[in-house]
């Protein structure tokens, strides 16, 4: 796809993003649109963002359970972006109804990195010695694509629809922890709602870690000292609206909880 083209549907995601309306799914419009042309509208996204006085703090990935796969007709992981401004405090209360359109919330573990990871070649072993701690995460997902219609490109170029997240209070050391079988338990307003582990993506979080070292490789990227890694959901997706309260509990890392307004 040309440059131009690319260009432009990066401008108009902003300008979703920034107004909180939708737009046409872009592989409706493009039909050749490809993963690569998605991330580079993706950059472009960022680049935006950063011009606006926001900063990178880390990277997420998306759709790595088959649940959410399932939820979002999407076949394979991708990856985005995180700036400060989509991070939160545990216990805060997100603005969704200010910065959001069809919010959605996930349950998942956060990485924090003390060393360079660069693919390719990027195994769950090196992920571990790289990681500072974890934190339990909240990450509420939303989508700038009409009705969540989206295939893989348009939520690739949709910064991975990313929204806001919420990392628990205190650090854990990664060094102890089974990252295959910790249990998660997420409750909704004082409800338990789902229930999940470790393996349910990609088989282990630190998979989908290395996955992403290893996507980001091939594109001449790195995750980096110092930045949080969302690993990715271990529970359904959760459609949420101001007035909701979540918790959500991992076994040997913590809890972490949100109000939504």
């Amino acid at each position: 796809m040309t440059s131009p083209n690319l260009r432009s549907y990066a401008q108009e995601l902003y300008a979703a993003l920034r107004a909180r309306h939708t737009i046409e799914p872009l592989t409706n419009r493009e039909p050749s649109l490809s993963i690569d042309d998605a991330y580079q509208i993706s950059r472009q996204l960022l680049a935006r963002r950063l011009e606006d006085g926001e900063t990178l703090v880390g990277k997420k990935t998306g759709v790595t359970s088959k649940v959410v796969q399932q939820a979002l007709s999407v076949d394979q992981p991708d990856f985005g972006y995180l700036t400060d401004a989509m991070s939160f405090e545990d216990g805060a209360e997100l603005p969704i109804s200010k910065h959001s359109i069809a919010p959605r919330a996930e349950g998942e573990i956060a990485f924090v990195l003390e060393k360079d990871l660069k693919g390719p070649g990027i195994t769950a072993a090196q992920v571990l010695a790289a990681t500072a701690y974890v934190k339990p995460c909240f990450e509420v997902v939303d989508s700038r694509i009409a009705d969540w219609k989206i295939k893989i490109q348009d939520t690739i170029a949709d910064n991975a629809s990313s929204g806001m997240y919420v990392l628990g209070r205190t650090p854990v050391s990664p060094r102890e922890l089974d990252f295959v079988t910790c249990g998660m338990v997420v409750w909704k307003n004082g409800e338990v709602l789902s229930t999940g582990a470790g393996a349910a993506a990609l088989g282990s979080p630190l998979n989908c870690v290395a996955w992403l070292a290893n996507t980001l490789g091939e594109r001449g990227e790195s995750l980096l000292a110092g930045e949080v890694i969302l690993s990715g959901s271990l529970v359904p997706l959760e459609p949420v609206r101001p007035g909701d309260f979540m918790q959500l509990r991992i076994a040997g890392i913590g809890e972490a909880s949100v109000r939504f307004k």
